[in-house]
């Protein structure tokens, strides 16, 4: 991980628990208030039953009314006090005189706090005052005779600070629930944090995203079409090299999210989906197209989640392996020497046995003769000893095909700056020669003439066949990519030819009757090398 960058699961665990924090808190701050001001409305409802009460005693009642002696208050006062646990009961008459009080010196003294008003006007209420007993929540009720006449009024009292108390209680709950609720919040963020981890298989969100480019580019850089399925055989990923080969059989160019049998019934991957087995390097008919291609499945631990295909057109892969036609002419003419000379060293062991020695004498003066003037031809005039001994070859070659090949050169053709050059030179006059002996193949007259001209930095190669020819029609399609009348499988030569012209940005020149043969002429630029004899 880079310096300064959290991990995933720090960042979960963070998140989770500064949310968890932040609701509990919202939650703490809005039940606290709820609670606090229920709790006061408890203790007043309290305060207030116990005023009523002791308002509707008969004993009071009586006392008041003068019927039984006012010292009975305070005691009936300090009983209920005790019993109910309230901070004070106070009776007073209609002047406010205390007929009880938790302190007896204070009977018959008139009610403090100034808050008593109200009641001895016959109205019930509540109020937060400050008496001789210090700050008190209070409940004051009127008290009346049976004819209800208001003969005076109680004063109950709680304590502020056994309201704060209550409150705190309350309070108190909430904040250890509150922790509670942090605590398994923080367990719950760890755990869920280790669980995606593991489902993203210990990978940071910056090493996803890293992954995720550069198998994208990846993916679009292969010249391999590439097409990914998931369980449900729905095509999820289609490279770019995929998409210019559905569009050359025609398939729609949007694939995504199509079922892979209906946009490619041809392929298996539904059943490969099935049975997991891999198809390597495999045939399959696109549209008329035939394309190698491998199947493989995606497993996750020990299930198939999905299955991918790799595939390219066979055309391009034989393309491709006609690309190293130099390889491949060199070994050609290697090979034709060596059966050339075995068979004439056939013939010669054949005269020695027959103890002919005399005219194996001459037959292999005649073959050395002939042998040194046709190398001594090529080498003298092609300097290149690459395009030489290949030349050598290709004359070895048309004589065991029974062509009579013939090469000329009007001016040396000397060594290329570019050693490039060489190769493609092998790939052009390869190929033609190649091409002019299948076309002479048939005929009568079987004679190819191959010249070299060069002049002003301008190599001129022509090529001249005794064969057939072409008519308009073929001539006008020769140099296309797999077109060929020689049957299938063929018809990449002289596109090749075409390709490497342009690549050295010469011109190619064609000229063909039917009945009179064809003549392929090569014009390239082409610089001699400053120490060239």
């Amino acid at each position: 991980m880079k310096k300064g960058r959290w991990s995933l699961q720090t960042v979960i665990i963070l998140f989770v628990c500064l949310v968890v924090a932040f609701s509990l808190l919202i939650t703490d701050i809005l039940i606290s208030s709820r609670v606090a001001s229920g709790t006061e409305q408890s203790q007043a409802e309290k305060a207030r039953n116990v005023a009523r009460m002791v308002a509707n005693s008969p004993l009071v009642i009586d006392a008041m009314s003068g019927k039984r002696d006012q010292k009975d208050i305070q005691t009936f006062a300090k009983e209920i006090t005790k019993a109910t646990n309230v901070y004070f009961i106070v009776v007073m008459d209609m002047k406010g005189i205390r007929q009880s009080h938790p302190d007896p010196k204070k009977i018959g003294k008139p009610f403090s706090g100034g808050d008593q008003g109200p009641v001895l006007k016959g109205h019930e209420y509540d109020s937060i005052s400050k008496g001789s007993l210090g700050p008190s929540l209070r409940s004051f009720t009127p008290i009346k005779d049976a004819t209800g006449k208001q003969i005076g009024a109680v004063a109950v009292g709680i304590s502020l600070a056994n309201v704060e108390n209550a409150v705190n209680k309350s309070r108190q709950g909430i904040f250890i629930g509150t922790i509670i609720g942090i605590l398994v919040g923080i367990i719950g963020a760890v755990i869920l944090a280790r669980y995606i981890k593991k489902i993203l298989l210990g990978l940071e969100p910056f090493a996803i995203a890293k992954l995720l480019e550069e198998r994208s580019s990846m993916l679009q850089s292969v010249r391999e079409g590439i097409v990914a399925v998931d369980q449900e055989s729905k095509i999820t990923l289609v490279n770019r090299a995929a998409l210019k080969l559905f569009e050359k059989a025609g398939l729609p160019d949007n694939p995504i999210g199509t079922n892979i049998e209906e946009y490619m019934p041809s392929t298996r991957l539904n059943e490969l989906l099935k049975t997991g087995k891999v198809d390597l390097d495999e045939e399959q008919d696109l549209n008329g197209i035939t394309i190698l291609t491998n199947r493989v499945p995606v497993k996750v631990g020990h299930n198939i989640v999905g299955a991918i295909a790799t595939f390219r057109d066979k055309t391009e892969i034989r393309v491709l392996a006609e690309q190293l036609t130099g390889v491949r002419n060199y070994a050609d003419a290697l090979r034709a020497q060596s059966h050339e000379f075995m068979n004439k060293l056939h013939v010669i062991l054949g005269m020695v046995h027959m103890g002919y020695y005399d005219k194996a004498v001459n037959f292999i003066n005649e073959t050395v003769n002939h042998r040194e003037n046709e190398i001594g031809f090529v080498t003298k005039k092609i300097k290149d000893p690459v395009l030489a001994g290949f030349l050598i070859g290709k004359l070895s070659n048309a004589r065991e095909s029974g062509v009579d090949l013939a090469v000329s050169c009007d001016h040396p053709v000397p060594l290329p700056v570019d050693s490039d050059v060489s190769h493609e030179l092998i790939t052009i006059v390869g190929n033609l020669i190649d091409n002019a002996i299948d076309a002479v193949n048939d005929c009568k007259v079987k004679k190819i003439d191959v010249n070299f001209d060069y002049a002003d930095e301008i190599l001129t190669i022509e090529v001249r066949d005794t064969g057939k020819g072409m008519g308009e029609e073929q001539q006008n399609h020769i140099f296309e990519k797999g077109f060929s009348t020689k049957g299938e499988n063929r018809g990449f030569g002289l596109y090749l030819v075409d390709q490497a012209v342009k690549r050295q940005e010469g011109e190619l020149i064609l000229s063909s009757k039917q009945g009179k043969g064809t003549v392929f002429a090569v014009y390239i630029p082409y610089k001699e090398e400053v120490d060239s004899p």
